[in-house]
């Protein structure tokens, strides 16, 4: 079975690989096929897989090209981790978004607007592409924003693009933790869009635990939401938020934060893999010891804004390990390849899963997933305050792919003045304005 990675000289690959390497049972993946723009990128990835399947029999080979059809061509699974303009772009989408006291995080707000007019015209041209060479391959989508980029592709391909994200996941593992049951046994009650969820239930042997939580001050303050969102705002809620929503309900908070930074998150990630790839260049650089090195100072500062904003300190070891998108990855291959049933929370079309939303909009939910891909189960109605957030924002991201597709200028900039977190028309004009001016990949806006 061959899996094709978009974005293979990119950081998390070996996150990937490292899934498969461990995956010995019958219809795994044998072949990889690495695809990037950058060569050299590819190059030095290419070292770390290496020496990661050293001693591994019948690892999965793995091929590097920079030609696109080449990487399609047979795949049967097309793993999707692209980021348009790099991470220069990151760092100017947040810049932009700060010098007009607005957030500028790369999914969430200003950013994830102007990131997602980069980024949907070249997913729907990989969809495209994707049809024609690997007609039957599955996508597994995590290019960011990753709801619109899965909706904009589901557009072209239908229900074979499937989105995934680790925040619910590692979310329902640590209430699970805290709560001392078994993630693996837990039914997570989560729903919303990328980014834009709250676990609403978590179910061991048919129990809610989630009252229990709720109910225990110390218990809420010991985790990593808990913290950041405090137990008084938790309990409010009857809910457990992912993590992006501390951008909404502490955004002036958030935003102060990011504008009294030495670094925004994208410059720091910008100059730290900068420093990666450079030394992977030098002929003495052990290639995996270099990767875990650099990975471990990516998580131990990963929403450091927010947790000074909040007032938390560093993160916690325990709160460290990540959902594993790496291994929701595989066990939707898993599932689809093997028909080997499985419940993940992936973005996928509605479906009348959510009644507030058509049919046709990307949401993350839980979903039974076999042979036939990924089905989202039965949910229960948001609550109003959470129907107004996801409306809005998916109402944005309608707009972003208006934009996209017709290359309206005017459209983008109702994209940006829609979202809840952009408090101006004038804003908005003004922000695309910076970001046209940023982002030579924003040229195919004219018009009024």
């Amino acid at each position: 079975m061959k899996l094709t990675i978009l974005g293979g000289g990119g950081f998390r690959v070996p996150l990937v690989y490292g899934a498969l390497l461990n995956d010995r049972a019958e219809g795994r993946v044998t072949e990889v096929a690495l695809y990037d723009l950058d060569a050299d990128r590819l190059g030095a990835i290419a070292k770390v897989l290496a020496e990661q399947a050293a001693g591994v029999p019948d690892a999965p080979a793995v091929t590097a090209t920079t030609d696109l059809d080449e990487a399609l061509r047979g795949a049967d699974f097309v793993f999707s981790a692209i980021r348009v303009g790099g991470l220069e772009g990151r760092a100017a989408d947040e810049r932009v978004a700060l010098a007009e006291g607005v957030l500028g995080q790369e999914t969430v707000g200003a950013g994830g607007i102007a990131y997602g007019l980069r980024t949907v015209p070249v997913a729907t041209a990989l969809a495209h592409r994707i049809a024609r060479q690997a007609p039957d391959a599955w996508v597994i989508n995590f290019t960011n924003p990753a709801g619109l980029v899965t909706e904009a592709m589901s557009r072209v391909i239908g229900d074979r693009v499937i989105g995934i994200c680790d925040s619910p996941v590692g979310l329902g593992r640590r209430v699970a933790r805290v709560l001392g049951a078994d993630p693996d046994r837990a039914w997570i009650d989560y729903v919303g869009l990328n980014h834009l969820g709250w676990l609403r239930g978590l179910r061991v042997d048919g129990r809610d635990r989630l009252p229990e939580l709720l109910g225990d001050p110390a218990a809420l303050g010991s985790f990593e939401e808990g913290k950041l969102f405090g137990a008084e705002w938790l309990r409010e809620l009857g809910a457990i938020p992912n993590e992006y929503l501390h951008y909404y309900y502490f955004n002036r908070e958030a935003v102060r934060a990011y504008q009294g930074a030495e670094r925004t998150r994208g410059a720091y990630l910008r100059d730290q893999q900068a420093g990666f790839y450079a030394r992977m260049g030098e002929p003495d650089a052990p290639p995996l010891e270099t990767w875990h090195r650099t990975l471990a100072d990516r998580e131990a500062t990963y929403m450091a804004a927010n947790r000074e904003a909040a007032g938390v300190g560093e993160r916690d070891e325990e709160d460290l390990e990540s959902g594993g998108y790496e291994k929701v990855a595989l066990a939707l291959m898993r599932a689809v390849a093997r028909d080997e049933r499985a419940t993940l929370i992936l973005n996928v079309r509605n479906r009348g899963t959510l009644s507030v939303l058509d049919a046709d909009a990307v949401i993350e939910v839980p979903c039974l997933v076999d042979a036939n891909g990924a089905h989202p189960v039965s949910v229960d109605p948001l609550p109003y305050h959470a129907v107004g957030l996801v409306t809005s924002v998916k109402a944005v991201e309608r707009e972003v792919m208006a934009a996209a597709e017709s290359g309206a200028r005017s459209t983008a900039v109702k994209a940006f003045a829609l979202h809840p977190l952009v408090d101006s028309v004038a804003v908005a004009r003004r922000l695309l304005d910076g970001y046209t001016a940023a982002h030579p990949g924003l040229a195919y806006l004219h018009g009024q």
